[in-house]
């Protein structure tokens, strides 16, 4: 496919551009300046209210001397004030990088490095582990902190008020497409995370082909959101992509459970959830899940790790609502393969976004045959440019239009993919590569079994077999008796060489910032027992 055939599902964008402008300000041109946006417990903001406050931060943060295309560093919690700042400092002409606020004080010292921040926009409740890093910072020179103290920093609300909204400070900065807008980080699933560069014109193309043309956000959408808006998947769903039709969006600071969940859903009625498969699970085993009101909903999402079927048949059971299972990137900003509204296909992540190719290639670089699988490329309207300071990295990863995944998929003849795993979680059994993700999907069919991450574990011979970290469902106990159960009902779905030859139970699973279970947290344990 041509490239002017593949950009074609999305028309030109015009010479100037800015994200400000094409997710918040036309929602004032086109009548819905009172419309509620934002709904954070009591508090809500409508699209004028956060028009007037971005107007006033970009007005601050040229007054704290940010130029067109430096970074500042959001460091802010699910509330209203998110969207204040990111569409303010796009406004400005800044480029957003937005961190988790539950970090340690060496994580926020290594961002601030990384990033060269001369601001960062924070809370009250994240000062005691970012202030320290803050402090020492050679290149920040200004802290606004969002909350009841400022910890001897500039008070966010205090920086607003200073501000006129139609000075010449507060205009829109007249970026274009190809200008930088954000930085997405990547989830350091293989490493320390990456910063993916991304310009206007990326974030815009995914709203215009995925979430318009796939997932189908409607104006009188009410969207809430499991995982938070600092990872890029709940800032296009909860933020940018709502902020496109008109609709409103439900935040909430408290961590995701499946009791708040249950809770929003109750007093907000959302129509539109964004989901993650960890949650999705969670819900379903909850007292609650039996009597919950959840017929308010419409759309269900799912990305960031693979979604079982029996999780999808559960729910689908449970609700009526589909999951639109998917997958998306930091390195292409939001989901590019998916399933569909009335056409789902049970264990696939659906097939391939319009404005999207995509191609299964084999080590040497070369399309595999139809069902084989192989490592998937990528290319679109929002491919990032590189990885920030990292040009060895970025020459593996982005080869002119083309985007080469770490992730391992096969594609059936009538264009569903199907994951497979990444190619560095595959297991080298019996001589066959083998996924874990197929063993776990069947290990979850079992009653007992609630979560499960499987990797590989040398034996005596040194020869790889998989290694099950289990947790089980409430009324289950581990013992010899439950493992040789579960390696007979493995038998009995997969080649015999698959099954597990070991099983640990656990109370949890380590998850990390994403909410995807770490899976290198539980490979460098294995690691540290070998020592």
């Amino acid at each position: 496919m041509a490239s002017a055939d593949l950009y074609s599902a999305v028309a030109p964008f015009p010479e100037r551009f800015n994200l400000c402008d094409y997710y918040l300000e036309r929602n004032l041109r086109e009548g819905r300046s009172f419309k509620v946006a934002l709904t954070c417990g009591e508090t809500t903001r409508t699209y004028a209210q956060i028009s007037d406050r971005a107007a006033r931060l970009a007005a601050a943060l040229r007054r704290m001397g940010v130029r067109p295309e430096e970074r500042v560093l959001l460091v802010l919690p699910d509330i209203t004030e998110f969207a204040d700042a990111w569409f303010g400092l796009l406004r400005a002409g800044a480029v957003f990088a937005m961190v988790n606020p539950l970090l340690n004080k060496d994580s926020y010292a290594s961002y601030l490095s990384y990033s060269k921040a001369r601001v960062v926009i924070t809370h009250t409740d994240v000062l005691p582990e970012i202030g320290p890093a803050l402090r020492a910072s050679r290149l920040c020179k200004h802290a606004l902190v969002v909350g009841p103290d400022a910890g001897g920093f500039t008070a966010f609300e205090d920086a607003l008020a200073a501000e006129d909204p139609h000075s010449t400070m507060a205009e829109m900065e007249p970026t274009g497409p190809d200008d930088l807008a954000g930085w997405l980080f990547t989830s350091g699933s293989t490493g320390t995370p990456k910063a993916c560069v991304h310009t206007h014109a990326d974030f815009a193309f995914n709203t215009e082909t995925y979430a318009l043309a796939v997932a189908g956000y409607r104006e009188s959408d009410v969207c809430l959101s499991v995982p938070k808006l600092f990872f890029g998947y709940a800032t296009g769903t909860n933020l940018m992509f709502p902020f496109r039709v008109g609709a409103s969006s439900v935040l909430f600071p408290a961590r995701a459970t499946a009791d708040e969940l249950f809770d929003q859903i109750e007093r907000h009625k959302p129509t539109f959830l964004t989901h993650v498969p960890t949650m999705i699970n969670n819900m379903l085993r909850s007292p609650r899940m039996q009597t919950a009101d959840l017929s308010s909903l419409r759309v269900c999402l799912s990305a960031g790790e693979a979604l079982p079927a029996k999780l999808y048949e559960e729910w689908k059971a449970r609700t009526g609502v589909e999951i639109l299972d998917g997958i998306g990137s930091a390195e292409m900003f939001h989901i590019y393969i998916s399933n569909y509204p009335g056409d789902v296909k049970l264990g696939s992540l659906g097939r391939i976004v319009p404005g999207y190719e995509a191609q299964i290639v084999s080590p040497d670089g070369q399309p595999v045959g139809v069902g084989e699988p192989g490592k998937l490329r990528i290319r679109g309207g929002s491919t990032a440019l590189c990885y920030w300071g990292d040009k060895s990295k970025s020459r593996a990863t982005f080869q002119g239009e083309w985007c080469t995944t770490a992730d391992i998929f096969r594609c059936d003849r009538d264009g569903y993919y199907f994951y497979e795993g990444r190619d560095d979680d595959l297991l080298k059994v019996s001589g066959i590569w083998v996924s874990p993700l197929e063993i776990e999907n069947v290990l979850l069919d079992h009653a007992s079994v609630a979560e499960v991450c499987v990797l590989g574990q040398e034996d005596e011979e040194q020869l790889v077999k998989p290694f099950a970290f289990v947790v089980l469902r409430e009324g289950f106990a581990g013992s010899d008796e439950l493992a040789a159960e579960l390696k007979a009902h493995v038998k009995s779905r997969l080649a015999p060489y698959k099954y597990p030859r070991w099983f640990e139970w656990r109370a949890t699973l380590p998850k990390n910032d994403r909410g995807k279970v770490a899976r290198k947290e539980l490979k460098q344990e294995l690691e540290a027992r070998k020592r």
